[in-house]
């Protein structure tokens, strides 16, 4: 029984003429056994030599046909030249002279797979194993791409074929990508498995190619891929990666029987551990893919799909409840935050230990704004339980609020929109958290606003009661920073309430800034500058008095007049701009006149009205937070007064209440404005009088809780007596410490943070090195030579020795020390060290200078100094020192310092 002959296609045809060319110089026609397939091209142009050539190629099942189609050839005029392929499976015994003489080679060309690969990846020599794999010839012959196989050598080895032909048939290259560039490896091929064209490239090979190429990715790529090419095979490929999500539950040995087998049957015939590594696989992939999901939208897009099948998957098999500690689910991570809202109401301990579990969960960074408010909530929780403080006096009340109650109020505003996701569970529990939160501090508002009733009948300029006045701002905040080289910029952002002003001094230090506050008296403690607006609390009464120095109303010309006149009266030249003059023309942000005056030696001022304005034209919406970039103008002012070394007075006039579905417009007459009017007080509000107030003939009626206003409703209010509206906060930011003035310092993170903002430090009793270890301890005795002194049996107190003691006194200490230039005195490295174990091995660099007793030198240039200190300390390149939080914190890790001096023995 004769055999069918062998399929032949255009490439095939291409590399016989290319190999026989020569004899092709004075001949027209090709014998080739094999079968050309109809659907191919049968006309097509190649080059044979220098020539371009035409082929016509004709497939024949007859010795007739072979010559009939040989002589059209030649009759035909218009195929002068031109060159006719005919394939058959009609050996060479059954064709005459008259069409063998004619043909190259005057016989019928076998076609020799081998010598046509060689020719085609530009190889002299085969790998011996590929001549015995028919398979693996003829798809090479079969899958060569248009533009040709990418040379790879001298000889082609299996493996080079196989990863070509490989990339080729499942098309993981890019344009313009080589084939040994591609990427063959668990990573590349779950990101082809959700390509739309991928697995159904794979499912079309034949039977025997698809095992060949899955041994072939098991053996190159690791145990994951063959499952991955499993799971293709049965048409399970777009959903492979969610499958491997479930598949990690069978790691975990708590996961019971039922759950198992129910996860094993989402994968077929498949072993457990190979099922483990291709979930360990799929979670690696998909924790790369959320880390770019974070500032991109199409791997954000990629991930939702992958968890959102998975949580489909799990749900038709029955396993939600059992998946609630994948790290990887949706569904895990609603009901992990769901506990965190659950257990807020019980325990702020408990609460905080479930987020903290949470921040383990891999969604966590793509939900980092869920994540977010949970820690406000948790924040919120951890206040409600410290002691309340009573209002002392209208001073204590507004540097109180700056320092602390302000945070609470940053909180609670993020508290008040939910949950983003909008979980109706989460929601209710903050909506519980924040009632509670803003009960106490409409209690806290209640004993300051009857504070400032008694204050406000005899406060004035010369009786400021403890406070500092708005109007005092300029001469006894602003004056003193112009003792230096650079004049200062005078920052005013209408309607700055504390909780942005902590937000934004946030971002400030975030960005170089150093904040700075008058030095304490003795026993009183470092904090903000916090002023007492004008009453009531609204712009054109405070931002006049602030700004002219003097208790007045007034516009902007009246500001600008006075600001002049009072920088005039101190022989210093003043210039304030508004709105109107601070822009720049067309391709410009600062006007002419602005950006001349902050490089000459003036004392600039600017208004900067986004906030005010957001509130006033319904623009606030659910905003919870106010970054620099989102105060128009304030980072190019900020950017400029650092690059001309001015030291800035960031300020408000007065701060603001938002909009949380209050009672309405009040039905007592005598409305004035949003929150404040004449008449008689009634609940929730209380009278004003004296000559702070600068309305109502000197008595008026404002709010102190939140939900009252007079007029019709927009985003935000002020000119009530509610701490959040009578606060001014005051942050002075210097690009230097070259620019302290005297009797100030360094107001480090820390010290501006309450203690319930951020998390307790996390102690270890077993632990060598931790935090603890440099706690104030009791002193250890030792006994005393017998004869010394009047009782032989007296000890006397050691001091215990320091961790940073231990390290400088160490063999390797001194070794490093060799190595770096001008180290700093043991004294100081052992400070440092000290310094950041006690604080739990975090400080910000402005916290750690404060805390170590370097020179003026050092603590100016503290990033250089820590820099040595890495030098000295990083043996053997280890990070046992380090920049954090994009270098705005240093982390010391105790452990590993332990180790690399050597120090792992037990604390004693």
């Amino acid at each position: 029984m004769a055999t069918a002959p062998p399929p032949v296609n255009r490439l095939t045809i291409e590399a016989l003429l290319e190999t026989y060319a020569s004899g092709l110089r004075d001949r027209r026609l090709m014998l080739v056994h094999g079968h050309y397939p109809a659907s191919a091209a049968e006309t097509f142009t190649v080059r044979l030599g220098d020539e371009p050539r035409r082929v016509h190629v004709s497939n024949q099942t007859s010795v007739l046909g072979i010559v009939d189609a040989w002589q059209r050839h030649r009759g035909d005029a218009s195929r002068d030249g031109d060159v006719l392929v005919v394939t058959s499976g009609i050996g060479d015994e059954h064709l005459g002279w008259d069409v063998k003489g004619h043909a190259v080679k005057r016989r019928t060309l076998t076609v020799e797979n081998a010598e046509i690969v060689k020719q085609r990846f530009g190889a002299r020599e085969l790998d011996p194993r590929m001549y015995r794999e028919t398979w693996l010839l003829e798809a090479l012959l079969d899958a060569e791409p248009h533009g040709g196989w990418q040379r790879t050598g001298s000889v082609l080895t299996r493996d080079a074929a196989v990863r070509a032909l490989l990339v080729a048939r499942l098309g993981l290259a890019r344009p313009g990508e080589g084939t040994a560039e591609v990427a063959i490896d668990a990573d590349a091929m779950l990101a082809w498995s959700r390509t739309p064209a991928g697995p159904a490239r794979f499912s079309e090979l034949d039977a025997h190619e698809r095992g060949e190429l899955a041994h072939w990715l098991g053996e190159t790529s690791g145990a994951a891929v063959p499952v991955l090419m499993s799971l293709v095979e049965t048409g399970r490929g777009a959903d492979a990666m969610a499958r491997g999500l479930l598949g990690a539950a069978m790691a975990d040995p708590a996961t019971g029987p039922d759950t198992v087998l129910a996860v094993g049957g989402l994968f077929g015939q498949v072993r457990r551990a190979d099922v483990l590594a291709f979930s360990d696989a799929v979670a690696g992939t998909l924790t790369r893919w959320i880390g770019e999901a974070r500032h991109n939208d199409e791997a954000r897009h990629r991930v939702n799909a992958v968890i959102e099948r998975a949580d489909l998957l799990a749900l038709d098999a029955g396993l939600t409840d059992a998946l609630r500690t994948s790290r990887f689910l949706q569904s895990s991570f609603d009901a992990q935050l769901r506990a965190v809202a659950q257990e807020l109401t019980h325990s702020a301990v408990r609460a905080e230990g479930t987020l903290n579990d949470l921040e383990g969960h891999a969604l966590a960074g793509l939900y980092r704004h869920r994540i977010d408010v949970a820690e406000m909530a948790v924040r919120i929780a951890r206040w409600l339980v410290t002691p309340p403080a009573p209002v002392e006096s209208v001073a204590y009340g507004v540097r109180t609020h700056l320092a602390e109650w302000g945070w609470v109020d940053r909180a609670l505003n993020a508290l008040w929109t939910g949950d983003p996701a909008g979980d109706p569970v989460i929601d209710r529990a903050y909506r519980d958290l924040y009632d509670a939160g803003r009960a106490r501090r409409d209690g806290i508002d209640e004993q300051f606003a009857r504070r400032l009733a008694g204050w406000t009948r005899t406060a004035a300029g010369g009786n400021p009661g403890g406070c500092l006045l708005v109007e005092n701002v300029l001469a006894e905040v602003a004056a003193p920073l112009c003792d230096r080289e650079a004049s200062p910029l005078v920052l005013l952002l209408d309607g700055m309430s504390s909780a942005a002003a902590v937000q934004i001094g946030e971002e400030a230090e975030r960005d170089g800034w150093i904040e700075a506050v008058p030095r304490p008296e003795s026993g009183e403690q470092l904090q903000r500058l916090a002023a007492v607006s004008m009453l009531p609390s609204v712009t054109r009464i405070s931002r006049a008095s602030l700004l002219t120095g003097r208790a007045l109303t007034g516009g902007q010309s009246t500001e600008a007049a006075g600001f002049a006149d009072f920088w005039q009266q101190r022989r210093q030249t003043g210039a304030l701009f508004h709105k109107a003059s601070i822009e720049g023309p067309s391709g410009q942000r600062l006007s002419e006149e602005l950006a001349a005056a902050l490089a000459s030696d003036a004392v600039v001022g600017a208004v900067l009205n986004t906030i005010d304005d957001a509130l006033d034209h319904g623009q606030q919406g659910e905003r919870t937070q106010w970054r620099t970039a989102d105060i128009t103008f304030l980072r190019e002012l900020l950017a400029a007064a650092k690059a001309y070394g001015r030291p800035v007075l960031l300020v408000a006039d007065h701060g603001h209440v938002l909009e949380r579905g209050t009672h309405g417009a009040s039905k007592s007459g005598g409305a004035e404005s949003a929150r404040w009017r004449t008449g008689i007080p009634e609940e929730g509000e209380i009278e004003l009088s004296g000559p702070r107030v600068l309305e109502g003939g000197g008595t008026i009626v404002v709010p102190w809780r939140e939900d009252i206003r007079y007029t019709p409703r927009k985003a935000g209010y002020h000119g009530g007596a509610s701490l959040a509206e009578v606060t001014v906060p005051l942050l002075v930011l210097l690009p230097s410490p070259d620019g302290m003035p005297k009797d100030w310092q360094v107001l480090p993170r820390e010290k501006a943070t309450p203690s319930w903002w951020a998390a307790p430090k996390a102690r270890d009793e077993e632990m060598p090195g931790t935090a603890d270890e440099n706690r104030a301890k009791p002193a250890r005795r030792r006994p005393r030579p017998a004869g010394e002194g009047l009782f032989a049996e007296t000890e006397v107190a050691v001091a215990p020795v320091s961790l940073g003691s231990s390290v400088v006194s160490s063999s390797v200490y001194s070794a490093q020390k060799e190595y770096v230039r001008r180290a700093p005195e043991a004294k100081v490295v052992a400070e440092v060290i000290d310094a950041l174990a006690e604080a739990g091995e975090t400080m910000s660099p402005a916290a750690l200078a404060a805390a170590i007793s370097a020179t003026g030198r050092v603590k100016r240039n503290i990033d250089g100094f820590i820099a040595t200190m890495q030098r000295l300390l990083n043996v053997e390149g280890y990070p046992v020192l380090a920049f954090i939080d994009s270098g705005h914190t240093v982390k010391l890790d105790v452990r590993l310092l332990r180790t690399q001096f050597q120090l792992e023995g037990p604390r004693t």
